[in-house]
């Protein structure tokens, strides 16, 4: 196996409503800001690959719209994932494990404020036994944070508290959306959305794009003074059908978690794609983490989710949890599709 680093990461302040500039327009600084923080010419980047959804955008091959900003010249070698970010990250990583290239730039955008997104996402579930019956995501969220209130220990409780931590957190990442000082037991006193989720177990909608560099061994080091190397990274996935599967739990990040070597002992910070408070508690059991690992610094999902970039995102806030020294060992978290169906974990060490 090659060694290889994440090496320079940006995004875009998220907000609800990006009104000024189209997807193009997003991507054209966090591109620049990411390629030029690797210290990597434009022209000697080996890859490319992005990650969107043609839901979200409104058009079929809504990536090759993207490409534009990356500039007319030079010609690139270029792929694309319809998933989140971290998707593509994953297919750069292999490109750069076969020995085809050394580097590649990734990056990904996702603008959900346009249309109705809960009526956007349903469109991808199964068109025979889900979409007709308009399970949204949010319902289906609700569905899992019943099961998993009925089948453990768990309670509405710990859901406020993720919450309330999640945005206080979020008060020193400039780039969240939603940030607060709230009071768990007040939290609880708010009326359900669709229960047993209140409005604050869920996540905002957001607008954003985030890219990223990633290098392998020397050219790494060359480049980067504070490399974040990839320890270990994989993704396993569970059946779309939500009944048939224990929505409490999940073994496809526990499984993702064990082949990427995520020891619980060693890591510092964990950057989970928790869209949904109970998720987390999910994400936190399936992968044994305990009080000793800093939980979501950046504020996570609660605090801004773009659809299509937050998965990237958790990468590169674990990213700069070891290139700022706060973490040796940093795991993050993707997830895609509906109840934590698709699942990746990627484990982060500095130097």
């Amino acid at each position: 196996m090659r060694d290889v680093a994440v090496v320079s990461f940006a995004q875009t302040r998220n907000v609800r409503r990006e009104n000024r500039r189209n997807e193009v327009e997003m991507l054209i600084p966090v591109v620049k800001e990411a390629t030029e923080k690797s210290g990597i010419a434009t022209q000697d980047i080996g890859f490319t690959c992005s990650g969107s959804s043609d839901y979200l955008a409104g058009q079929s091959f809504s990536f090759v719209m993207a490409v534009d900003s990356l500039g007319a010249w030079p010609p690139i070698r270029e792929s694309h994932v319809e998933m989140d970010g971290a998707w593509a990250f994953y297919e750069a990583w292999v490109k750069i494990q076969c020995g085809e290239v050394d580097s590649a730039l990734v990056f990904c955008f996702g603008r959900s404020s346009p249309g109705n997104l809960r009526e956007t996402l349903t469109l991808q579930l199964d068109p025979y036994t889900l979409a007709p019956l308009a399970a949204d995501p949010v319902s289906l969220a609700a569905l899992q944070a019943r099961a998993l209130l009925e089948n453990s220990d768990h309670s509405e409780q710990e859901m406020a508290e993720v919450a309330a931590r999640s945005r206080r957190d979020a008060q020193s990442n400039e780039f969240a959306q939603l940030t607060g000082d709230f009071d768990p037991e007040q939290l609880l006193k708010d009326p359900y959305f669709v229960s047993p989720l209140r409005k604050h177990d869920c996540p905002p909608i957001s607008d954003g794009a985030a890219a990223m560099v990633i290098a392998a061994g020397d050219l790494a080091r060359k480049l980067c003074d504070k490399p974040a190397w990839i320890r270990g990274v994989d993704h396993r996935i569970e059946s779309h059908q939500p009944g048939l599967r224990d929505l409490s739990r999940s073994p496809s990040t526990k499984l993702a978690g064990e082949k990427a070597g995520a020891d619980p002992a060693t890591l510092d910070v964990a950057e989970l794609h928790a869209p949904f408070t109970h998720q987390e508690l999910i994400l936190r059991d399936a992968l044994g983490l305990g009080d000793g690992v800093a939980i979501n610094p950046s504020g996570g999902a609660l605090a801004a989710n773009p659809i299509m970039v937050a998965g990237l995102t958790r990468i590169g806030e674990a990213y700069e949890q070891v290139r700022q020294g706060r973490a040796r060992r940093a795991l993050a978290h993707a997830t895609s599709g509906p109840c934590l169906q698709h699942n990746l974990v990627c484990i982060l060490e500095g130097e």
